[in-house]
């Protein structure tokens, strides 16, 4: 198509996923079994939460917000890719694709921040006990929470507001999903201020996330190292572990949907991985967070035996 021609129709394409015929349903009913896994696992953690005025408390704020997240990031993404999965016809209006793009990121972004703010609560905990209730108030931690929405909502709306202001010369997303790459890609213009805003976007993203982890958790280690306490190390372990290894996970994930962008010879790695960034966190989450701490997990075993209780 001519570089000078400008598309205002407001129908897209998306490319999705090369999926053999024989594939087709056992991947829809997979992602359908994961999508209503998330769902129940993260509404039941946010029920039992808001319910019980025992879980009223700091530590279980965070993991309101992780849940939230969960659901909001995947509920955008995953009814639609098991649309187009099944569908011959996958188109989606622009607007629906700015805005499953907007809120794609900020789920992201939020991610990465709400969990740097679990691993400050776990050091404060671990690291020190005797003032946790005094230093991660229920006021810090929603002051806390309230920052890490308001700034990845800022800086979203600036990464989608620098692409939308672009004219588009195409109309095939080359992607299963409507991210920013994939949108500025549709327009012919020179995109460099997207293109730079973005890659500070990220650098600075991954660059707090990354060192926030790195401090928090090497400060755990330390402390552990030092005083040589078994209890101590126990708790350390236990609670840290699991946090390290889906940190990892969506990490290791968002790096790969980021630079697999550049190498279009990799196109379906590049979904899957994004793909996984959503889901795999969203499932664990609440599983072992809530597995994890006392109070919610004896909640959850009390609600249990109460259901198979005789009556």
């Amino acid at each position: 198509m001519d570089r000078n021609t400008t598309i205002s129709s407001d129908i897209l394409q998306i490319q999705g996923f090369d999926v053999s015929p024989e594939l087709t349903y056992p991947l829809f009913f997979l992602l359908l079994f994961l999508y209503l896994s998330l769902l129940f696992s993260n509404i039941g953690v946010l029920v039992l939460i808001i319910t019980e005025k025992t879980l009223h408390q700091p530590m279980y704020i965070l993991f309101c917000n992780l849940s939230v997240n969960d659901l909001i990031g995947n509920t955008v993404l995953l009814p639609q890719l098991m649309v187009h999965i099944i569908s011959t016809e996958r188109f989606i209006t622009y607007n629906q694709c700015v805005l499953q793009a907007f809120y794609s990121h900020t789920f992201g972004s939020a991610s990465h921040m709400i969990l740097v703010i679990m691993a400050i609560d776990r050091y404060v905990a671990i690291c020190r006990p005797l003032r946790y209730s005094s230093i991660m108030t229920t006021k810090t931690v929603t002051g806390l929470s309230a920052t890490a929405w308001g700034v990845s909502l800022v800086l979203v709306s600036i990464l989608i507001g620098l692409t939308v202001r672009l004219s588009r010369c195409r109309s095939v997303i080359q992607n299963a999903y409507c991210d920013n790459a994939s949108l500025f890609k549709l327009s012919c213009e020179d995109v460099s201020i997207s293109n730079i805003f973005g890659l500070i976007f990220t650098v600075l993203l991954f660059s707090c996330s990354i060192g926030g982890i790195a401090v928090t958790y090497s400060r755990i280690a330390l402390i552990c190292w030092v005083k040589k306490n078994k209890e101590l190390n126990n708790r350390a372990l236990q609670t840290c572990t699991s946090h390290l290894v889906l940190y990892f996970i969506m990490v290791l994930s968002g790096f790969l949907t980021i630079i697999l962008h550049r190498f279009t010879n990799y196109p379906d790695l590049r979904k899957i991985a994004h793909i996984l960034f959503h889901v795999v966190p969203a499932n664990l989450n609440p599983i072992i967070y809530g597995m994890q701490t006392r109070s919610l997990r004896e909640k959850i075993i009390q609600i249990l035996q109460r259901k198979v209780a005789p009556t």
